[in-house]
């Protein structure tokens, strides 16, 4: 255990590090047309701030369909491969701000990072990869690995507890939907929301963050506001 990391940041992929231009749906759409025999774009299944298990979960309920577990592992191999061939060069963007700030809290003695993402493992590799991201955060809590954002907001705040030292109080969810800000909450994490995705401000704010953004470009205030809760201010 690390006692003198005095922070962890748990960051949140997409709308919060970058957009994939619609990319990820589309992966969806593609391996639902090939494992399901639908043609279907997936524009009313929701994908915001949601882990990809329960997204896989309604889009099988709308179809009326199940897959064992092979089948599901066949499917997921299938979106992977999809989102490397959609999710080429140019197609999204890094959100403003963020190889700056994530430069800035790197520099703090201490401090850790990592992901907090309803996107799968290898999704989330995909993506980060794809922005040259891969190999900034140290660890991550994914889709795959709890039943629902606040369940995996908690196991993954615990963790940082055992293996960092860090209680949940000087753990920083930062997200950009309501579902990130409920799980912050759930977890007894602090919350930066910020207005980069799909929700818009006046949401945000009414879901109680610690602190709101229209986004990430404003370090200085920022690392101000860590600054004082690693100090225990």
């Amino acid at each position: 255990m690390a006692s003198s990391t005095r922070l962890a940041w748990l960051f949140d992929v997409d709308g919060t590090l970058l957009l994939t231009g619609g990319a990820a749906r589309e992966a969806f759409a593609c391996a639902v047309r090939d494992h399901l025999g639908v043609g279907d774009d997936l524009q009313d299944i929701g994908f915001s701030g949601r882990i990809e298990p329960l997204i896989l979960r309604d889009i099988l309920r709308k179809h009326g369909r199940s897959l064992d577990s092979a089948e599901e592992a066949r499917f997921w191999d299938s979106v992977f491969a999809h989102m490397h061939r959609l999710l080429r060069p140019g197609r999204g963007r890094l959100m403003p701000g963020i190889p700056q700030l994530l430069d800035r809290i790197a520099s703090e003695p201490g401090w850790v990072m990592g992901l907090l993402t309803g996107n799968m493992t290898q999704m989330a590799r995909i993506k980060l990869g794809h922005f040259g991201l891969d190999g900034r955060f140290a660890f991550g809590g994914f889709g795959e690995m709890a039943a629902d954002r606040d369940a995996l907001a908690r196991a993954l705040v615990r963790r940082v507890g055992r293996e960092h030292g860090v209680p949940a109080q000087r753990c920083v969810v930062v997200g950009d939907t309501e579902h990130d800000i409920a799980c912050a909450r759930a977890a007894g994490a602090r919350v930066i929301a910020v207005a980069t995705g799909g929700t818009d401000i006046g949401t945000l704010a009414a879901a109680g963050p610690d602190l709101l953004l229209d986004d990430l470009q404003e370090a200085d205030a920022i690392m101000r506001w860590a600054g004082a809760i690693a100090a225990g201010e």
